[in-house]
Protein backbone atom coordinates (compact mmCIF):
# COMPACT_ATOMS: atom_id res chain seq x y z
CA UNK A 1 0.00 0.00 0.00
CA UNK A 2 2.71 2.61 0.16
CA UNK A 3 2.80 3.09 -3.16
CA UNK A 4 -0.51 4.36 -2.96
CA UNK A 5 -0.74 5.96 -0.01
CA UNK A 6 2.17 7.99 -1.30
CA UNK A 7 1.10 9.05 -4.46
CA UNK A 8 0.92 12.47 -4.36
CA UNK A 9 4.46 12.86 -2.33
CA UNK A 10 7.58 13.51 -3.30
CA UNK A 11 10.89 14.56 -2.20
CA UNK A 12 10.98 18.21 -4.54
CA UNK A 13 7.41 19.10 -2.63
CA UNK A 14 9.22 18.04 0.89
CA UNK A 15 12.10 19.78 0.36
CA UNK A 16 10.35 22.88 -1.29
CA UNK A 17 7.74 23.28 1.71
CA UNK A 18 10.26 22.53 4.27
CA UNK A 19 12.79 25.19 2.95
CA UNK A 20 9.70 27.69 2.37
CA UNK A 21 8.84 27.00 6.41
CA UNK A 22 5.41 25.81 5.88
CA UNK A 23 6.25 22.41 6.33
CA UNK A 24 8.03 21.53 9.73
CA UNK A 25 9.98 18.33 11.28
CA UNK A 26 6.84 18.06 13.99
CA UNK A 27 4.04 16.21 13.76
CA UNK A 28 0.55 17.18 15.62
CA UNK A 29 0.86 14.72 18.50
CA UNK A 30 4.77 16.83 19.06
CA UNK A 31 3.02 19.56 19.22
CA UNK A 32 0.58 18.58 21.72
CA UNK A 33 3.58 17.06 23.86
CA UNK A 34 5.46 20.60 23.28
CA UNK A 35 2.38 22.65 24.85
CA UNK A 36 1.96 19.80 27.92
CA UNK A 37 5.43 20.03 28.67
CA UNK A 38 5.38 23.89 28.98
CA UNK A 39 1.96 24.31 30.08
CA UNK A 40 1.16 21.05 31.90
CA UNK A 41 -1.93 22.40 33.58
CA UNK A 42 -3.37 24.25 30.52
CA UNK A 43 -6.93 23.03 29.80
CA UNK A 44 -6.26 21.63 26.42
CA UNK A 45 -10.22 19.81 25.31
CA UNK A 46 -13.52 19.81 26.86
CA UNK A 47 -16.81 17.88 26.38
CA UNK A 48 -19.63 18.48 28.64
CA UNK A 49 -18.62 15.51 30.98
CA UNK A 50 -14.70 15.23 31.36
CA UNK A 51 -11.71 18.51 30.74
CA UNK A 52 -8.59 18.15 30.20
CA UNK A 53 -5.53 19.65 30.62
CA UNK A 54 -2.39 19.34 28.11
CA UNK A 55 -0.48 16.94 30.53
CA UNK A 56 -3.66 14.99 30.96
CA UNK A 57 -4.40 14.92 26.82
CA UNK A 58 -0.71 13.65 26.19
CA UNK A 59 -0.53 11.42 29.00
CA UNK A 60 -4.13 9.69 27.73
CA UNK A 61 -2.46 9.43 23.61
CA UNK A 62 0.31 8.01 24.95
CA UNK A 63 -1.67 5.11 27.30
CA UNK A 64 -4.05 4.23 23.63
CA UNK A 65 -1.29 4.06 21.29
CA UNK A 66 0.86 2.50 23.78
CA UNK A 67 -2.47 -0.25 24.55
CA UNK A 68 -3.20 -0.15 20.42
CA UNK A 69 0.87 -0.99 19.48
CA UNK A 70 0.66 -3.79 22.04
CA UNK A 71 -2.26 -5.52 20.43
CA UNK A 72 -0.56 -5.51 17.07
CA UNK A 73 -1.42 -2.53 15.45
CA UNK A 74 1.71 -1.13 13.50
CA UNK A 75 2.82 2.30 11.57
CA UNK A 76 0.68 3.38 8.53
CA UNK A 77 -2.49 0.78 9.48
CA UNK A 78 -5.85 2.39 9.87
CA UNK A 79 -7.65 3.27 13.35
CA UNK A 80 -11.40 3.86 12.27
CA UNK A 81 -13.25 6.05 15.39
CA UNK A 82 -16.93 6.10 15.60
CA UNK A 83 -18.24 8.16 18.14
CA UNK A 84 -20.06 11.35 19.41
CA UNK A 85 -18.27 14.95 19.95
CA UNK A 86 -16.31 13.88 23.15
CA UNK A 87 -12.71 14.37 24.09
CA UNK A 88 -11.65 10.71 23.39
CA UNK A 89 -11.70 11.70 19.37
CA UNK A 90 -8.85 14.35 20.12
CA UNK A 91 -7.12 11.77 21.95
CA UNK A 92 -7.29 9.05 19.38
CA UNK A 93 -5.79 11.61 16.82
CA UNK A 94 -2.71 12.21 18.78
CA UNK A 95 -2.08 8.24 19.53
CA UNK A 96 -2.16 7.51 15.86
CA UNK A 97 -0.03 10.83 14.89
CA UNK A 98 2.35 9.15 17.65
CA UNK A 99 2.70 5.97 16.60
CA UNK A 100 2.12 6.41 12.70
CA UNK A 101 -1.13 5.32 12.69
CA UNK A 102 -3.93 6.53 10.04
CA UNK A 103 -6.61 7.80 11.87
CA UNK A 104 -10.61 7.85 10.50
CA UNK A 105 -12.65 10.12 12.12
CA UNK A 106 -15.46 10.33 8.96
CA UNK A 107 -18.34 8.46 10.61
CA UNK A 108 -21.29 10.47 11.78
CA UNK A 109 -24.18 9.82 14.03
CA UNK A 110 -26.53 9.58 10.73
CA UNK A 111 -23.84 6.93 9.07
CA UNK A 112 -25.60 3.17 9.53
CA UNK A 113 -23.57 0.35 10.88
CA UNK A 114 -23.62 -1.18 7.30
CA UNK A 115 -21.89 2.05 6.26
CA UNK A 116 -19.15 2.49 8.86
CA UNK A 117 -18.50 -1.67 8.44
CA UNK A 118 -17.71 -1.01 4.59
CA UNK A 119 -15.57 2.01 5.51
CA UNK A 120 -13.73 -0.11 7.71
CA UNK A 121 -13.37 -2.84 4.68
CA UNK A 122 -12.20 -0.15 1.98
CA UNK A 123 -9.70 0.69 4.12
CA UNK A 124 -8.53 -2.97 5.83
CA UNK A 125 -8.55 -0.72 9.61
CA UNK A 126 -6.71 -2.82 12.05
CA UNK A 127 -8.52 -1.18 14.98
CA UNK A 128 -12.06 0.30 16.28
CA UNK A 129 -12.94 2.70 18.23
CA UNK A 130 -16.72 3.06 19.24
CA UNK A 131 -19.45 3.81 21.34
CA UNK A 132 -22.76 1.32 21.59
CA UNK A 133 -25.91 3.48 20.46
CA UNK A 134 -24.39 5.86 18.47
CA UNK A 135 -25.34 5.98 14.93
CA UNK A 136 -28.57 6.20 12.90
CA UNK A 137 -29.53 2.09 13.24
CA UNK A 138 -26.86 1.35 16.56
CA UNK A 139 -29.87 0.14 18.20
CA UNK A 140 -30.64 -2.05 16.02
CA UNK A 141 -27.50 -3.28 14.98
CA UNK A 142 -23.47 -3.61 16.02
CA UNK A 143 -20.68 -2.60 14.37
CA UNK A 144 -18.59 -4.24 17.04
CA UNK A 145 -20.05 -7.58 15.40
CA UNK A 146 -19.38 -6.42 11.62
CA UNK A 147 -15.96 -5.51 12.69
CA UNK A 148 -15.21 -9.33 14.29
CA UNK A 149 -15.14 -10.07 10.81
CA UNK A 150 -12.48 -8.44 8.95
CA UNK A 151 -9.46 -10.33 8.66
CA UNK A 152 -7.43 -6.88 9.12
CA UNK A 153 -8.81 -6.38 12.99
CA UNK A 154 -6.14 -6.40 15.60
CA UNK A 155 -8.38 -4.52 18.38
CA UNK A 156 -12.08 -3.22 19.22
CA UNK A 157 -12.23 -0.90 22.15
CA UNK A 158 -15.61 0.09 23.51
CA UNK A 159 -16.24 3.31 24.87
CA UNK A 160 -19.22 3.50 26.97
CA UNK A 161 -21.39 6.20 26.95
CA UNK A 162 -21.01 9.47 28.93
CA UNK A 163 -23.65 10.44 31.72
CA UNK A 164 -21.90 12.19 34.38
CA UNK A 165 -21.51 15.70 35.36
CA UNK A 166 -17.96 16.96 34.06
CA UNK A 167 -15.11 15.97 35.58
CA UNK A 168 -11.84 17.72 35.49
CA UNK A 169 -9.96 15.99 38.17
CA UNK A 170 -7.80 13.83 35.63
CA UNK A 171 -8.80 10.77 38.00
CA UNK A 172 -9.98 8.25 36.10
CA UNK A 173 -10.66 10.52 33.12
CA UNK A 174 -11.11 8.06 30.22
CA UNK A 175 -11.35 4.94 32.30
CA UNK A 176 -12.31 2.85 29.11
CA UNK A 177 -8.56 3.38 27.79
CA UNK A 178 -6.16 1.36 29.58
CA UNK A 179 -3.48 2.99 31.23
CA UNK A 180 -0.08 1.53 29.34
CA UNK A 181 2.08 4.15 30.01
CA UNK A 182 3.59 1.97 32.84
CA UNK A 183 4.93 -0.89 30.72
CA UNK A 184 7.19 -0.74 27.58
CA UNK A 185 6.66 2.79 25.25
CA UNK A 186 5.71 2.20 22.00
CA UNK A 187 8.06 3.68 19.08
CA UNK A 188 7.04 6.74 18.29
CA UNK A 189 6.75 7.92 14.30
CA UNK A 190 9.04 11.19 13.83
CA UNK A 191 7.94 11.81 10.33
CA UNK A 192 5.66 14.30 9.94
CA UNK A 193 5.24 12.99 6.26
CA UNK A 194 3.48 9.96 6.65
CA UNK A 195 -0.74 9.59 5.90
CA UNK A 196 -1.58 9.86 9.55
CA UNK A 197 -5.61 10.96 8.43
CA UNK A 198 -7.73 9.75 6.00
CA UNK A 199 -11.71 11.19 5.86
CA UNK A 200 -14.10 9.71 3.82
CA UNK A 201 -15.65 12.68 1.58
CA UNK A 202 -19.51 13.33 2.13
CA UNK A 203 -20.12 13.66 -1.46
CA UNK A 204 -23.31 13.46 -3.23
CA UNK A 205 -22.69 11.11 -5.54
CA UNK A 206 -20.93 7.68 -5.98
CA UNK A 207 -18.99 5.84 -3.24
CA UNK A 208 -16.85 8.09 -0.86
CA UNK A 209 -13.31 9.25 -1.49
CA UNK A 210 -10.94 8.47 1.57
CA UNK A 211 -9.11 11.48 1.17
CA UNK A 212 -5.29 11.45 2.57
CA UNK A 213 -3.32 13.71 4.72
CA UNK A 214 -0.38 13.90 6.73
CA UNK A 215 0.53 15.89 9.85
CA UNK A 216 1.99 18.35 7.42
CA UNK A 217 -0.26 18.93 5.25
CA UNK A 218 -3.01 19.48 8.25
CA UNK A 219 -0.82 21.95 9.96
CA UNK A 220 0.16 24.15 7.50
CA UNK A 221 -2.94 25.70 7.31
CA UNK A 222 -3.90 25.90 11.18
CA UNK A 223 -0.67 27.37 11.55
CA UNK A 224 -1.89 30.15 8.61
CA UNK A 225 -4.94 30.84 10.70
CA UNK A 226 -3.02 31.04 14.05
CA UNK A 227 -0.95 33.62 12.57
CA UNK A 228 -3.29 36.00 10.66
CA UNK A 229 -6.05 35.94 13.76
CA UNK A 230 -3.55 36.25 16.21
CA UNK A 231 -4.74 33.14 18.00
CA UNK A 232 -2.33 32.30 21.71
CA UNK A 233 -2.74 30.22 24.35
CA UNK A 234 -6.14 32.19 25.88
CA UNK A 235 -8.28 31.20 22.83
CA UNK A 236 -10.84 28.82 23.18
CA UNK A 237 -12.11 27.53 20.31
CA UNK A 238 -15.56 25.80 20.20
CA UNK A 239 -16.16 23.67 17.50
CA UNK A 240 -19.67 23.54 16.36
CA UNK A 241 -18.84 20.96 13.40
CA UNK A 242 -18.64 17.67 14.93
CA UNK A 243 -14.64 16.03 14.38
CA UNK A 244 -16.47 13.45 11.41
CA UNK A 245 -16.06 16.61 9.32
CA UNK A 246 -13.18 18.31 7.95
CA UNK A 247 -13.92 21.60 9.12
CA UNK A 248 -14.06 20.17 12.47
CA UNK A 249 -10.97 18.30 12.43
CA UNK A 250 -9.43 22.07 11.45
CA UNK A 251 -10.69 23.47 14.96
CA UNK A 252 -9.20 20.99 16.52
CA UNK A 253 -5.89 21.65 14.89
CA UNK A 254 -5.88 25.37 15.06
CA UNK A 255 -6.76 24.64 19.15
CA UNK A 256 -3.56 22.39 19.02
CA UNK A 257 -1.40 24.93 17.30
CA UNK A 258 -2.14 28.32 19.48
CA UNK A 259 -2.07 25.63 22.76
CA UNK A 260 -6.15 26.95 23.44
CA UNK A 261 -8.60 24.88 24.54
CA UNK A 262 -11.24 23.50 22.50
CA UNK A 263 -14.82 22.99 23.44
CA UNK A 264 -16.93 20.04 21.75
CA UNK A 265 -20.31 20.45 20.80
CA UNK A 266 -22.28 18.05 22.84
CA UNK A 267 -25.17 19.87 23.80
CA UNK A 268 -27.91 18.31 25.51
CA UNK A 269 -31.18 18.43 24.36
CA UNK A 270 -33.07 21.96 24.51
CA UNK A 271 -30.16 23.19 26.33
CA UNK A 272 -29.04 26.72 25.09
CA UNK A 273 -25.97 27.58 22.45
CA UNK A 274 -25.35 30.80 24.06
CA UNK A 275 -25.34 29.60 27.42
CA UNK A 276 -23.00 27.46 26.71
CA UNK A 277 -20.47 29.56 25.10
CA UNK A 278 -20.78 32.17 27.99
CA UNK A 279 -20.21 29.00 30.17
CA UNK A 280 -17.14 28.31 28.37
CA UNK A 281 -15.54 31.04 27.32
CA UNK A 282 -15.79 30.51 23.55
CA UNK A 283 -13.63 33.18 21.46
CA UNK A 284 -13.87 31.53 17.99
CA UNK A 285 -16.26 29.47 16.82
CA UNK A 286 -16.05 26.87 13.71
CA UNK A 287 -19.05 25.74 12.03
CA UNK A 288 -21.56 25.75 9.23
CA UNK A 289 -24.04 28.07 8.15
CA UNK A 290 -26.61 26.67 9.33
CA UNK A 291 -24.71 27.22 12.74
CA UNK A 292 -25.05 30.55 12.50
CA UNK A 293 -28.16 30.76 11.16
CA UNK A 294 -29.50 28.72 14.75
CA UNK A 295 -27.37 31.19 16.55
CA UNK A 296 -28.52 34.48 15.40
CA UNK A 297 -32.02 33.04 15.69
CA UNK A 298 -31.46 32.36 19.44
CA UNK A 299 -30.48 35.65 19.70
CA UNK A 300 -33.41 37.16 18.49
CA UNK A 301 -35.69 35.29 20.43
CA UNK A 302 -33.35 36.46 23.61
CA UNK A 303 -33.91 39.99 22.32
CA UNK A 304 -29.78 40.08 22.48
CA UNK A 305 -27.94 43.19 20.53
CA UNK A 306 -24.92 43.18 21.89
CA UNK A 307 -22.28 40.27 21.21
CA UNK A 308 -22.33 36.90 23.20
CA UNK A 309 -19.78 36.59 26.40
CA UNK A 310 -15.97 36.48 24.98
CA UNK A 311 -17.21 35.64 21.66
CA UNK A 312 -15.37 37.39 18.78
CA UNK A 313 -14.70 35.59 15.94
CA UNK A 314 -16.99 32.48 13.26
CA UNK A 315 -15.16 30.47 11.17
CA UNK A 316 -18.10 30.14 8.55
CA UNK A 317 -17.17 27.86 6.04
CA UNK A 318 -18.10 23.92 4.44
CA UNK A 319 -20.96 25.69 2.33
CA UNK A 320 -22.00 28.95 0.92
CA UNK A 321 -22.77 31.51 3.61
CA UNK A 322 -26.01 33.89 2.71
CA UNK A 323 -24.72 37.67 2.64
CA UNK A 324 -27.44 38.72 5.12
CA UNK A 325 -26.19 36.02 7.90
CA UNK A 326 -22.75 37.80 7.49
CA UNK A 327 -23.72 40.92 7.35
CA UNK A 328 -26.34 40.55 10.61
CA UNK A 329 -23.48 38.41 12.49
CA UNK A 330 -20.84 41.66 12.05
CA UNK A 331 -24.03 43.87 13.67
CA UNK A 332 -24.34 42.01 16.37
CA UNK A 333 -20.51 42.17 17.52
CA UNK A 334 -18.95 38.77 16.22
CA UNK A 335 -16.72 38.99 13.34
CA UNK A 336 -17.03 36.37 10.96
CA UNK A 337 -14.61 34.79 9.17
CA UNK A 338 -15.46 33.64 5.90
CA UNK A 339 -13.99 30.68 4.35
CA UNK A 340 -13.43 28.14 1.77
CA UNK A 341 -11.92 24.87 1.30
CA UNK A 342 -12.83 21.46 1.12
CA UNK A 343 -11.12 18.03 2.73
CA UNK A 344 -8.61 17.61 -0.12
CA UNK A 345 -7.21 21.49 0.33
CA UNK A 346 -8.03 22.33 3.88
CA UNK A 347 -9.29 25.40 5.01
CA UNK A 348 -6.96 27.98 2.88
CA UNK A 349 -9.33 30.62 2.13
CA UNK A 350 -10.06 33.19 4.47
CA UNK A 351 -10.98 36.78 5.18
CA UNK A 352 -8.96 38.69 7.56
CA UNK A 353 -9.38 40.45 10.85
CA UNK A 354 -9.25 43.65 9.55
CA UNK A 355 -10.82 43.66 5.91
CA UNK A 356 -13.14 45.65 4.76
CA UNK A 357 -16.99 44.69 6.20
CA UNK A 358 -18.05 44.43 2.57
CA UNK A 359 -15.10 41.86 1.47
CA UNK A 360 -15.96 39.87 4.38
CA UNK A 361 -20.07 40.06 3.43
CA UNK A 362 -19.34 38.97 -0.29
CA UNK A 363 -16.28 37.33 -0.65
CA UNK A 364 -14.69 34.29 0.92
CA UNK A 365 -11.41 35.57 1.12
CA UNK A 366 -8.24 35.08 -0.31
CA UNK A 367 -5.78 32.05 -0.03
CA UNK A 368 -2.86 32.13 2.54
CA UNK A 369 0.45 32.17 1.53
CA UNK A 370 1.26 28.43 2.18
CA UNK A 371 -1.66 27.58 -1.08
CA UNK A 372 -2.18 28.88 -4.09
CA UNK A 373 -5.86 29.24 -5.71
CA UNK A 374 -6.58 30.08 -9.62
CA UNK A 375 -9.85 29.81 -11.75
CA UNK A 376 -9.79 27.89 -14.97
CA UNK A 377 -11.81 28.48 -18.05
CA UNK A 378 -15.59 26.38 -17.59
CA UNK A 379 -14.53 24.92 -21.60
CA UNK A 380 -11.11 24.06 -21.04
CA UNK A 381 -10.33 23.34 -17.48
CA UNK A 382 -6.04 23.56 -18.45
CA UNK A 383 -6.69 27.30 -19.64
CA UNK A 384 -6.39 30.19 -16.57
CA UNK A 385 -9.41 31.92 -16.84
CA UNK A 386 -9.09 36.23 -16.74
CA UNK A 387 -9.65 38.16 -13.77
CA UNK A 388 -13.71 38.12 -12.79
CA UNK A 389 -14.36 35.90 -15.06
CA UNK A 390 -16.49 32.60 -13.57
CA UNK A 391 -14.59 29.37 -14.03
CA UNK A 392 -13.71 26.71 -12.18
CA UNK A 393 -11.62 26.54 -8.76
CA UNK A 394 -8.44 25.23 -9.36
CA UNK A 395 -6.10 24.23 -6.13
CA UNK A 396 -2.34 23.46 -5.18
CA UNK A 397 0.37 24.15 -2.34
CA UNK A 398 1.22 22.79 1.12
CA UNK A 399 -2.30 22.27 2.33
CA UNK A 400 -2.99 19.89 -0.80
CA UNK A 401 -3.94 16.04 0.24
CA UNK A 402 -1.66 13.20 -0.42
CA UNK A 403 -4.36 11.67 -2.90
CA UNK A 404 -7.42 9.17 -2.42
CA UNK A 405 -6.30 5.85 -0.12
CA UNK A 406 -6.82 2.81 -2.81
CA UNK A 407 -7.36 4.70 -5.56
CA UNK A 408 -5.32 5.55 -7.83
CA UNK A 409 -7.75 6.14 -11.04
CA UNK A 410 -9.76 8.84 -9.00
CA UNK A 411 -6.40 10.54 -8.14
CA UNK A 412 -4.90 11.39 -10.74
CA UNK A 413 -8.12 12.00 -12.75
CA UNK A 414 -8.43 15.52 -10.34
CA UNK A 415 -5.88 17.38 -10.93
CA UNK A 416 -5.58 19.46 -14.85
CA UNK A 417 -2.60 19.30 -16.99
CA UNK A 418 -0.54 21.58 -15.46
CA UNK A 419 -0.81 19.53 -12.08
CA UNK A 420 -3.59 21.76 -10.02
CA UNK A 421 -6.44 20.08 -8.48
CA UNK A 422 -10.14 20.72 -9.88
CA UNK A 423 -12.32 21.35 -7.16
CA UNK A 424 -15.73 21.00 -9.13
CA UNK A 425 -16.53 24.46 -7.65
CA UNK A 426 -17.50 27.39 -9.71
CA UNK A 427 -16.21 30.96 -8.84
CA UNK A 428 -14.19 33.71 -9.48
CA UNK A 429 -11.53 36.06 -8.21
CA UNK A 430 -10.73 39.97 -8.12
CA UNK A 431 -7.26 42.06 -8.90
CA UNK A 432 -6.36 41.31 -5.09
CA UNK A 433 -7.16 37.74 -5.02
CA UNK A 434 -10.45 37.78 -3.02
CA UNK A 435 -12.77 35.09 -4.29
CA UNK A 436 -16.51 34.69 -5.19
CA UNK A 437 -17.81 31.72 -5.04
CA UNK A 438 -20.97 30.76 -7.55
CA UNK A 439 -21.84 27.58 -7.08
CA UNK A 440 -21.23 23.59 -8.68
CA UNK A 441 -20.58 22.71 -11.53
CA UNK A 442 -22.15 19.57 -11.15
CA UNK A 443 -25.04 21.79 -9.94
CA UNK A 444 -25.68 23.88 -13.24
CA UNK A 445 -29.20 23.17 -14.91
CA UNK A 446 -29.42 23.59 -18.16
CA UNK A 447 -32.29 25.23 -19.48
CA UNK A 448 -33.02 24.88 -23.29
CA UNK A 449 -29.35 25.03 -23.84
CA UNK A 450 -28.87 27.71 -21.38
CA UNK A 451 -26.23 26.67 -18.60
CA UNK A 452 -28.04 27.93 -15.43
CA UNK A 453 -26.44 28.77 -12.29
CA UNK A 454 -28.61 27.88 -9.15
CA UNK A 455 -26.29 29.38 -6.55
CA UNK A 456 -27.32 32.79 -7.97
CA UNK A 457 -31.25 32.46 -7.85
CA UNK A 458 -30.59 30.84 -4.19
CA UNK A 459 -28.57 33.48 -2.94
CA UNK A 460 -31.25 36.48 -3.79
CA UNK A 461 -34.16 33.83 -2.49
CA UNK A 462 -32.73 33.83 1.33
CA UNK A 463 -32.17 37.96 1.00
CA UNK A 464 -36.07 37.56 1.72
CA UNK A 465 -36.12 37.97 5.07
CA UNK A 466 -38.70 35.34 5.92
CA UNK A 467 -36.72 32.97 3.54
CA UNK A 468 -34.48 30.30 5.49
CA UNK A 469 -32.77 27.96 3.33
CA UNK A 470 -33.05 28.07 -0.42
CA UNK A 471 -32.19 25.14 -3.28
CA UNK A 472 -32.98 25.22 -6.93
CA UNK A 473 -33.07 22.36 -8.33
CA UNK A 474 -33.73 20.65 -11.88
CA UNK A 475 -37.37 19.76 -13.33
CA UNK A 476 -37.37 17.29 -16.04
CA UNK A 477 -38.67 19.04 -19.65
CA UNK A 478 -39.39 17.06 -22.58
CA UNK A 479 -38.90 20.19 -24.45
CA UNK A 480 -36.19 22.37 -22.88
CA UNK A 481 -34.46 19.27 -20.77
CA UNK A 482 -34.73 21.07 -17.61
CA UNK A 483 -36.73 23.72 -16.05
CA UNK A 484 -35.99 25.62 -12.53
CA UNK A 485 -37.67 25.03 -9.62
CA UNK A 486 -37.32 27.03 -6.26
CA UNK A 487 -37.72 25.13 -3.16
CA UNK A 488 -37.79 26.78 0.44
CA UNK A 489 -38.26 26.80 4.22
CA UNK A 490 -39.97 29.98 5.84
CA UNK A 491 -38.26 31.48 9.15
CA UNK A 492 -39.90 30.15 12.39
CA UNK A 493 -42.81 32.72 12.38
CA UNK A 494 -42.67 34.07 8.86
CA UNK A 495 -45.43 33.33 5.99
CA UNK A 496 -44.71 34.47 2.54
CA UNK A 497 -46.50 33.70 -0.75
CA UNK A 498 -45.25 32.10 -3.63
CA UNK A 499 -45.78 35.38 -5.67
CA UNK A 500 -43.84 37.10 -2.58
CA UNK A 501 -41.70 35.66 -3.23
CA UNK A 502 -40.94 35.25 -6.82
CA UNK A 503 -41.60 39.17 -7.37
CA UNK A 504 -38.47 39.61 -4.54
CA UNK A 505 -36.66 37.79 -7.04
CA UNK A 506 -37.96 39.89 -9.72
CA UNK A 507 -37.04 43.12 -8.30
CA UNK A 508 -33.75 41.65 -7.10
CA UNK A 509 -32.88 41.52 -11.01
CA UNK A 510 -33.01 38.20 -11.76
CA UNK A 511 -33.85 37.20 -15.31
CA UNK A 512 -36.36 35.62 -17.08
CA UNK A 513 -34.80 32.65 -18.24
CA UNK A 514 -33.24 32.20 -14.62
CA UNK A 515 -36.76 32.79 -12.79
CA UNK A 516 -38.58 29.71 -11.46
CA UNK A 517 -40.73 27.74 -13.54
CA UNK A 518 -41.91 25.46 -10.49
CA UNK A 519 -41.82 26.82 -6.54
CA UNK A 520 -42.63 24.45 -3.34
CA UNK A 521 -42.33 25.41 0.17
CA UNK A 522 -40.97 22.34 2.46
CA UNK A 523 -40.92 22.39 6.12
CA UNK A 524 -37.06 21.20 6.40
CA UNK A 525 -34.43 20.56 3.85
CA UNK A 526 -32.11 17.71 3.22
CA UNK A 527 -29.11 18.01 4.55
CA UNK A 528 -25.75 16.31 4.29
CA UNK A 529 -23.55 16.08 7.83
CA UNK A 530 -21.90 19.66 6.93
CA UNK A 531 -25.02 21.21 6.36
CA UNK A 532 -24.89 21.84 2.68
CA UNK A 533 -28.45 20.71 1.10
CA UNK A 534 -28.87 17.76 -0.08
CA UNK A 535 -29.63 18.24 -3.44
CA UNK A 536 -30.02 14.79 -5.23
CA UNK A 537 -32.03 13.67 -2.15
CA UNK A 538 -34.46 17.21 -2.61
CA UNK A 539 -34.32 16.34 -6.49
CA UNK A 540 -35.46 12.24 -5.89
CA UNK A 541 -38.12 13.81 -3.31
CA UNK A 542 -39.49 15.69 -6.70
CA UNK A 543 -39.27 12.90 -8.75
CA UNK A 544 -40.73 10.36 -6.35
CA UNK A 545 -43.86 12.69 -5.96
CA UNK A 546 -43.50 13.02 -2.08
CA UNK A 547 -42.93 16.70 -2.72
CA UNK A 548 -45.48 18.10 -5.33
CA UNK A 549 -44.23 21.91 -6.79
CA UNK A 550 -46.49 23.82 -7.94
CA UNK A 551 -45.92 25.62 -11.66
CA UNK A 552 -45.70 29.36 -11.82
CA UNK A 553 -45.81 30.07 -15.26
CA UNK A 554 -44.70 29.00 -18.65
CA UNK A 555 -41.50 30.55 -20.35
CA UNK A 556 -40.72 29.91 -24.16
Amino acid sequence: MTSTTLSLLSADAVARYTKAGYWRDETIYAVARRHAERSPNAHAVRDRHRRLTYAQLVDTADSLANDLARRGVRQQQRVLVWLPSRVEAVVALLACSRNGFAVCLSPHRTHTVAEVASFAQRMRAAALLYEPGFGADSDRNDIAEAARNLPSMRHICRLAPLASDIDDSGANALPDIPNATGGAASPQSRDPNRVIYIMFTSGSTGQPKGVMHSDNTLLCTARAIVRDWQFEASTVVYALSPHSHSLGVGAILTTLVAGGELVMHDLASGASLIDRLIETGATYLVGVPTHAIDLLDEMRRRGMTASIGKVRGFRISAAAAPAPVVAEMLQRGVLPQRGYGMTEVNSHQYTLPDDDHRLIVETSGKSCPEHELRIWRLDDPDTEAAVGEVGEIGSRGASLMLGYFDDQIATESAFNAHGWFMTGDLGWVDENGYLRVTGRKKDVIIRGGHNINPARIEDLAMQHAAVERAAAIPVADPRLGERICLAVTLRPGHTASQEHILGHLAQAGLSKYEMPEFFVAVADMPLMPNGKIQRQDLTKLVQEGRVVPRPVGTQT
